[in-house]
């Protein structure tokens, strides 16, 4: 894996335009309840991804619904509506929210994405970049530039799939080979639906 150069450390230190969105808004029917309170490693679930976007120096945000239990957080919340249940909700509102900026998407169950991927995804050029694991793209962890906006709430009017609504909108798609210049593309994507997922986690964070 390579280092980041001189020229990235120096962007990273003054910030980047793009802001994070760690998306919360999420029910974990089979974690029995919200994932943002599941507790990994002794921290809350959420924890991670901000600690992550803090340590790349990029302002984030949490977008949550109004009744989400989220732990206690210094972020600032932007609550989005209760319907559409859609996981485009979330990023259209954190688009909204961000008057112009783009917008790096990432699942709050998503805890082991480093803040060197991160920083580098959130200053790309390219309206939409999204990463592919396993021949996936992930849209929950991707840029979104705010002249997508309008595609975006088109697509959650038409309740149209995640992956192809993305897919349509011509992303520049990030392979592993470019994810593993930061780390490895499967501790990267490790996402926490259930239990076991949460103990694979957590063994991975025991082996760093």
């Amino acid at each position: 894996m390579e280092p980041l150069t001189s020229q990235e450390k120096s962007s990273r230190r003054t910030g980047a335009e793009a802001i994070v969105a760690v998306l919360a808004g999420g029910r974990a029917t089979r974690l029995g309840g919200d994932k943002t309170t599941v507790v990994l490693a002794g921290r809350p679930l959420i924890e991670y991804p901000l600690r992550a976007a803090g340590d790349a120096g990029l302002a984030a945000v949490v977008v949550a619904k109004a009744d989400s239990a989220l732990p206690p957080v210094k972020t600032e919340v932007v609550i989005e509506p209760e319907l559409p249940a859609h996981p485009l909700l979330g990023i259209v509102t954190a688009l909204r929210h961000a008057r112009g900026r783009p917008v790096l998407a990432l699942a709050c169950d998503l805890p082991l994405i480093g803040p060197d991927l991160l920083f580098w995804l959130a200053t790309r050029p390219e309206s939409l970049v999204v990463p592919s694991v396993e021949g996936r793209i992930q849209p929950l962890a991707a840029l979104y530039g705010p002249e997508l906006l309008p595609d975006l709430e088109a697509g959650l009017l038409d309740s149209a799939s995640m992956r192809g609504l993305v897919g349509s909108l011509r992303p520049r798609v990030v392979g592993e080979e470019e994810i593993a210049r930061f780390q490895d593309p499967a501790r990267a994507f490790t996402n926490v639906n259930e239990p076991g997922d949460l103990e694979r986690a957590a063994g991975l964070l025991d082996s760093a």
